[in-house]
């Protein structure tokens, strides 16, 4: 093997071992996507060779849990596409609006930063008291920066302006507070979110929500694996509930899709049937 490159074979293997020694089943992700990813490992741990990165999954724990950590993704911001949370806004959360309880699912939450993006939202619309949150995803250590809620400061301003740009009515620094280089989100907003980890590949539902966002992660799966999620949601959406997508991802060409109708411009669809 080239250095820095793994070979087909060498990826099999090594998605074997993951489910066999510790359920983690990656074998319906984008190949292409992993590879890109485990070269950038064997070249930043500095592995001489394939074997002893795999040697290295298979007999340390913290080493896996970089691993998992580095081969998922976990690219997020607040109020990222603010056309998209501007529709969530005016259109979808007035209608949950008339329900006594929501249930909201954040599938792949990733560092959480849309989670906050959601209760900032649902408080300053007094529906977060009748909201619960859930934030899920397959990396512990990505769901425990979710669950302190503390980001870098300096993302702050393009936050900020994400915020406003989304349809924010107060001012975006009342729900943080800045120590140093780090802001911590207002534990105000924690009050509602559950955070635990599901495995989107192979664990079921767990509750029925009214609304369910999976934004940015669905681009990284194969379409068999796609159409497995879409079935998992559709189980877990109630009727009229709604599902939100990242920009580049459709529910359209789902095993699911006649059960949905678009609702506008924006990548929500809502179960009507």
């Amino acid at each position: 093997m080239d250095q820095g490159r793994i070979e087909d074979y060498e990826l099999e293997l090594l998605l074997s071992d993951l489910i066999e020694g510790y359920g983690y089943d990656f074998t319906d992700y984008s190949k292409a996507s992993l590879k890109r990813r485990i070269n950038r490992l064997l070249s930043v741990d500095h592995f001489p060779s394939f074997a002893e990165l795999r040697f290295r999954v298979r007999s340390d724990e913290n080493y896996l849990r970089r691993f998992v950590e580095e081969i998922t993704v976990n690219v997020t911001e607040m109020f990222r596409d603010s056309s998209f949370y501007a529709a969530l806004r005016e259109h979808v959360l007035p209608v949950l609006r008339t329900y006594p309880l929501v249930r909201i699912w954040h599938a792949g939450c990733s560092t959480g930063e849309e989670v906050y993006s959601m209760a900032i939202f649902l408080e300053e619309m007094n529906m977060l008291d009748k909201c619960l949150l859930y934030a899920t995803d397959l990396n512990p250590s990505v769901l425990e920066t979710a669950r302190n809620g503390v980001f870098p400061l300096a993302q702050m301003k393009q936050y900020s302006a994400n915020y406003l740009q989304a349809g924010g009515k107060e001012e975006f620094s009342r729900y943080y507070t800045a120590k140093y280089d780090r802001a911590k989100m207002d534990d105000q907003l924690k009050r509602k979110m559950i955070f635990s980890t599901h495995n989107l590949v192979s664990d079921r539902s767990f509750n029925e929500f009214q609304l369910i966002l999976c934004r940015n992660v669905l681009i990284y799966f194969d379409k068999d694996l796609q159409d497995r999620v879409f079935r998992l949601f559709d189980d877990s959406l109630e009727h009229l509930g709604f599902i939100a997508l990242g920009s580049k991802e459709t529910l359209r060409f789902s095993p699911v899709a006649l059960n949905y109708r678009q609702e506008g411009k924006e990548k929500i669809w809502r179960k009507v049937r």
